[in-house]
């Protein structure tokens, strides 16, 4: 019996071991912690970005809606910048966001956003940009490029295609 024993357990560790790829085998030690404390890591070690000089956009639509956003300084924010201006279709998404589709954004060193209403994010696996307008929950794929500095109140009305432009001082 202790030989039949032995000899299943032997071919579970076979079986487990068969099932991981040299790739996984080879994953830092970082991914073996937990989601929360990787996103808890990489938010402690994500500097706070203030753009040298404040970056301002303007996202407007036909019907008269305007919403200004202040962008932050960091890669993802200077990347949406560089692609303006846009003129994209605004979609609405749930019951407190906004989203439209840029080209994808540099995520390097950008945190995630503290969940507060007015925040502009990019939605990482989808690859949009995010008007949040009401409450939002944490979510570990977003990230903060900015905050509505003016029109707030207008950005659950944007509707149709929009267009989003530099506001130059």
């Amino acid at each position: 019996m202790k030989r039949w024993t032995a000899a299943l357990c032997a071919l579970f560790a076979a079986a487990a071991l068969t099932g991981c790829s040299a790739e996984e085998a080879q994953k830092p030690a970082a991914a073996a912690q937990p989601a929360a404390q990787q996103t808890e890591t990489a938010q402690e070690a994500a500097p706070v970005h203030e753009a040298a000089e404040a970056r301002v956009i303007r996202v407007a639509d036909s019907a008269g809606n305007m919403v200004l956003f202040t962008l932050n300084g960091t890669p993802a924010a200077d990347s949406l910048y560089r692609q303006l201006p846009l003129t994209v279709p605004v979609d609405d998404f749930s019951t407190n966001e906004k989203i439209f589709y840029p080209e994808a954004l540099d995520l390097r060193d950008t945190p995630h956003p503290k969940m507060e209403i007015g925040t502009l994010a990019y939605y990482a696996p989808w690859g949009n940009v995010v008007m949040f307008f009401d409450r939002y929950n944490a979510n570990s794929d977003l990230y903060e490029l900015g905050h509505a500095s003016a029109g707030l109140d207008q950005i659950s009305q944007l509707t149709g295609t929009i267009t989003i432009e530099a506001v130059k001082e």
